[in-house]
């Protein structure tokens, strides 16, 4: 299996509450949880998907070639308002993203997202799209990367490890993986340093890709274009992220954000959502037994109100 998909029951029954709906998969990765919304609605549902990485998308067009209800493109969700006017949708009926990064690129060397073998210092999710992480390590400055790594990784050695890099890249180039691994393990504990090289690299995908910008921006169109009553659910894998999508259908839940002791209401706040997910669903003790990499992961599901 290329792909586990994480907390697939539970995130496709939540989303598909309308059998002739139009749904948005805003990460289709290797199909798992488009398969399912397939399988849910009926022969005059849709469902328009799409995803950064080429051999995602290559895969996705193969495995889904001969089904008339699918459409996928290869950009990114944040594209979804420009998709859905190429589709002539109106409304989305159900939006969904998985925000994690695949066990196909996690474990493939060719993809650059792995520490756990020696690969390019890439993780870019489009590789003709922007810098690499090389690039960014190469030329931004001190405070630039620890700036990244503490903001993006949550990484409190921060400093410590862009001062390394810098000494590090003074006597050769970093190209590779190992060469941040190998700089790792000079100044880690040995029991921490596979959580801080996931830091690190997190960190380094996350502003490679602007993947937290790209995401406020998603969820502000996906919002725009829900239907009364449709429903957004979102998949995270770590604080930064899951904290984005709390604040944010939370602020879209409340009716009013006066200042507390305002006498009338003056703010003209509008509810555009109801939370469904009070608090995150996270995956079951067997299906983090049966796939280790879903133990952090944390649904939210919220609802759009007829305003």
């Amino acid at each position: 299996m290329i792909h586990e998909p994480v907390l697939l029951k539970e995130s496709v029954e939540l989303l598909t509450t309308k059998l002739d709906g139009i749904y948005f998969d805003g990460t289709a990765g290797f199909g798992g949880h488009s398969s399912e919304i397939l399988k849910r609605i009926s022969y005059k549902g849709r469902l328009i998907a799409t995803d950064k990485d080429n051999t995602a998308f290559n895969f996705c067009k193969n495995k889904f070639a001969n089904e008339s209800r699918f459409s996928i493109y290869n950009t990114s969700f944040n594209n979804i308002d420009t998709i859905a006017k190429l589709e002539f949708i109106e409304k989305f009926d159900g939006i969904f993203a998985d925000l994690g990064v695949s066990s196909f690129q996690l474990d493939n060397v060719e993809a650059g997202f792995t520490f756990r073998e020696d690969s390019s210092l890439d993780l870019r999710m489009n590789k003709q799209d922007g810098f690499t992480a090389s690039d960014f390590l190469n030329n931004a400055s001190q405070e630039e990367i620890a700036n990244v790594l503490f903001q993006f990784g949550e990484e409190k050695n921060s400093r410590i490890i862009s001062k390394k890099i810098i000494e590090l890249r003074n006597k050769e180039k970093i190209i590779s993986s190992k060469q941040i691994v190998d700089l790792i393990k000079t100044i880690t504990p040995e029991r921490f340093i596979t959580k801080t090289l996931s830091r690190v690299f997190q960190a380094l995908r996350i502003y490679i890709n602007d993947e937290l910008n790209e995401l406020k921006k998603f969820l502000t169109k996906a919002v725009d274009l829900l239907a009364d009553d449709g429903r957004i659910g979102i998949i995270t894998f770590h604080s930064l992220e899951d904290r984005i999508i709390k604040e944010f259908f939370k602020y879209e839940s409340l009716t009013c954000i006066c200042p507390a002791g305002t006498p009338i209401c003056i703010c003209n706040k509008k509810q555009t959502l109801k939370i469904i997910t009070k608090k995150p669903i996270v995956p079951s003790e067997e299906e983090i037994k049966s796939n280790k990499r879903s133990r952090s992961a944390k649904l939210r599901v919220a609802q759009k109100i007829k305003l």
